[in-house]
């Protein structure tokens, strides 16, 4: 699943985010880390997103946004992407 996009928006002290990530590390599945806490990150965030996160972590596979440590929300979204390439 190394090649699959996926972004996850965090900031420094959820601990949520630091377990996702370290499940998605576990898992061998790539990822990109957004930092909210930089307010240039956060700027680029809400432009992209077209809001203001107001929890992390925000999980973004493909179109999929998913809040929170939503695992089986997660692998749903990697497999419909898998599939669809």
């Amino acid at each position: 699943m190394s090649k699959l996009k996926v972004v996850v928006y965090t900031t420094p002290s959820c601990v949520y985010c630091h377990a996702l990530m370290a499940w998605l590390e576990e898992s061998d599945i790539d990822f990109v880390e957004q930092d909210l806490s930089d307010e240039a990150i956060r700027e680029k965030a809400i432009k992209k997103l077209g809001y203001e996160p107001s929890s992390v972590p925000l999980t973004v596979i493909g179109d999929k946004e998913i809040a929170g440590f939503n695992r089986p929300a997660i692998k749903k979204a990697l497999k419909r992407l898998e599939k669809n390439g």
